[in-house]
């Protein structure tokens, strides 16, 4: 059998699809209850995070940890779609009907993005960004978001 060009695929059972090259969305960006800056490895072709707890080395899967961040983002977009494509449309100078229609569309389908995301990640130059305007995730030895910095955004009530 001819495996030229072959593409191991995992198969994700919650989402019932497969998964290809994943990436762990906020490598760098992610830091431990004490302050400790959060290491990303690949056990085998899965991306996890690292969390040390008192010298035993926790490998947390990335997806766990990076979906929560994005449905957290999710629900501060959720309800919003057509001011925040607006002001998206304005700032990129496309502020025609045409360009906040298709900025509203993609924000309504955020879930096919997020999808993209975990194949592609976050450029690196655009984590360091994120990095120096102090975005920051907070996570707990069992891979929960505890807290997400996110400066200029306010998590809605609960």
């Amino acid at each position: 059998m001819n495996n030229e060009g072959y593409n191991k695929r995992k198969y994700n059972r919650s989402e019932g699809k497969f998964l290809v090259n994943r990436k762990a969305i906020f490598s760098g960006l992610i830091i431990d209850e004490n302050d400790q800056q959060v290491a990303d490895v690949l056990v085998g072709d899965e991306p996890c995070y690292v969390v040390d707890d008192a010298g035993f080395q926790r490998h947390i899967p990335s997806e766990y940890v990076d979906r929560q961040v994005l449905h957290s983002m999710k629900e501060l977009i959720e309800g919003h779609e057509g001011l925040i494509s607006e002001q998206a449309a304005k700032m990129i100078g496309q502020d025609d009907i045409f360009s906040v229609a298709l900025i509203e569309s993609q924000l309504k389908q955020m879930d096919k993005q997020f999808d993209q995301l975990f194949m592609t990640g976050i450029p690196d130059d655009a984590k360091a960004y994120m990095g120096m305007m102090g975005f920051r995730i907070v996570i707990d030895v069992h891979g929960d978001v505890v807290k997400i910095d996110q400066p200029g955004m306010q998590m809605p009530d609960e």
